[in-house]
């Protein structure tokens, strides 16, 4: 590696791995069958080490997480990669608290005001968001950030916690597919309980790689710092943490999509944003192409069932919000508390303060362009049934299509999953299995947008 580890650095934040668990409103005594259905969703890289098409998306999920990473496999990133990197510490943080740091995706007017209400000022000392939209955002970031979390320590060594055994259920879905708990560490020669390994299972990218680069900046709270705190520690540290799915992958993706469902004018720079979050997890060395793309693909998978005010996933008990009984009502309410915000803080409407951007998402090519290179990562096809055609969204998850109708409200469901499945992304990745779940990691939230707007006003 070019730092050693034995330096370490000053640091005025003390997240710890307690910055990961404000991702986790809630953890069930046991799994219940929404959890399960999840799990069974994210299960498919557990199998990878038993087919040649497996081994050899192994193979190249280490390959291209180690080139983006040092930098030497070139993306279509929105910022030069040495401003990337800067931008990757800054999104180490997690403002889960109001969601602060994916205002840049609203544009320099809408994010702006955005920001003059919402900001942190520390770990600890944030404002508020408005009741209706406060009770949304941690609903829907603790059921997302609970399935994150429950699948790392199942997939890593089949514990809830590291150390408590899942229950049968869960254990009996990995045994009938034949799954492998710790495939990274087997995959990559760091199993756990070896020296350098995460004692739990799936070692992240910092210690599995040959080469890590680090480098140094400022953090989302402007203190000076660099990658190797936030990995090692003491800002975050990552080490005992297993590394698929990502937990901030999943986050990034929740709190975008909400705010684009919130703010349809920005969807698509929305997407990107989470995008870039997503893709910032990998530069940084905390984690792989694979862990990103699952966290991308349960993020938009649970959001789709809050949306669709799946029963299983209406009025749940969790910690930082009271329960919400009917979502798309919660939407309503949540996007007239923000409306009325942006509007006074940007002095017109939302739809000309939207087209008000100077910043990095001010380019729809670009914008496309970067998040076409995150679909896939360009990971070689596990699944040949898949890639023939595009998949019938209608067909497998017709929930999917509330994604584009809670933002697009004119669109009828049919015509949202048509969308979708007109602008899939590839298929045949390695979570795209024919299944319900899998079909979400085709999604190109980005297209569909764009799609959506040209086919109805945005309201």
């Amino acid at each position: 590696m070019d730092r050693p580890k034995e330096k370490q650095m000053k640091c005025k934040m003390l997240i710890g791995i307690a910055a990961l668990s404000a991702l986790l409103r809630f953890q069930a005594q046991a799994q219940s069958a929404a959890d399960l259905t999840v799990l069974q969703g994210l299960a498919p890289v557990t199998v990878l080490m038993n087919s040649d098409e497996g081994k050899a998306a192994l193979g190249a999920n280490y390959r291209v997480t180690g080139g983006i990473q040092t930098g030497s496999l070139a993306q279509p990133t929105l910022l030069p990669f040495v401003e990337q990197q800067r931008q990757a510490l800054q999104d180490a943080f997690i403002a889960s608290g109001n969601l602060a740091q994916f205002s840049d995706g609203l544009g320099t007017t809408l994010g702006a005001a955005y920001l003059a209400r919402y900001h942190y000022n520390s770990t600890k000392d944030y404002t508020k968001l408005p009741p209706a939209l406060d009770q949304l955002v941690h609903y829907a970031d603790a059921i997302s950030g609970a399935h994150s979390n429950a699948g790392k320590y199942l997939f890593g060594n089949a514990t809830t916690n590291g150390t408590t055994p899942v229950s049968a259920e869960a254990a009996a879905m990995l045994e009938k597919i034949g799954g492998k708990k710790d495939i990274f560490g087997q995959a990559y020669n760091l199993p756990a309980g070896t020296s350098g390994a995460g004692p739990y299972g799936d070692s992240r990218p910092f210690q599995t790689e040959a080469s890590v680069t680090w480098f140094t900046g400022r953090d989302y709270l402007n203190s000076r710092s660099d990658n190797y705190v936030y990995n090692y520690g003491p800002a975050m540290n990552l080490t005992k943490s297993p590394s698929y799915p990502s937990g901030h992958t999943t986050y990034g993706y929740t709190g975008s999509l909400l705010l684009a469902i919130l703010v349809p004018q920005r969807y698509a720079q929305m997407i990107a944003r989470g995008a870039e979050y997503g893709n910032d997890r990998i530069i940084v060395g905390a984690h792989y192409a694979m862990d990103v793309l699952g966290g991308r693909t349960l993020a938009l998978y649970d959001m789709a069932h809050l949306l669709a005010n799946d029963p299983a996933y209406m009025g749940l008990s969790v910690r930082g919000a009271s329960p919400i009984k009917d979502f798309q009502d919660a939407v309503s309410h949540a996007r007239a508390e923000l409306d009325s915000i942006l509007q006074a803080g940007c002095g017109n409407t939302l739809e000309i303060c939207a087209k008000e951007d100077t910043g990095r998402f001010n380019n729809d090519a670009e914008n496309q362009a970067f998040y076409d290179s995150t679909q896939t990562y360009a990971l070689p096809v596990v699944y040949a049934k898949t890639t023939s055609q595009p998949e019938d969204v209608k067909q497998l998850a017709p929930e999917a299509g509330y994604l584009l109708t809670a933002a697009f409200p004119s669109l009828t469901l049919d015509q949202a999953d048509k969308i979708l499945t007109e602008t899939e992304g590839p298929g045949g990745g390695f979570l795209d299995d024919g299944s319900p779940f899998g079909v979400y990691s085709r999604l190109n939230l980005y297209a569909a947008a764009l799609r959506a707007e040209t086919t109805v006003p945005t309201r």
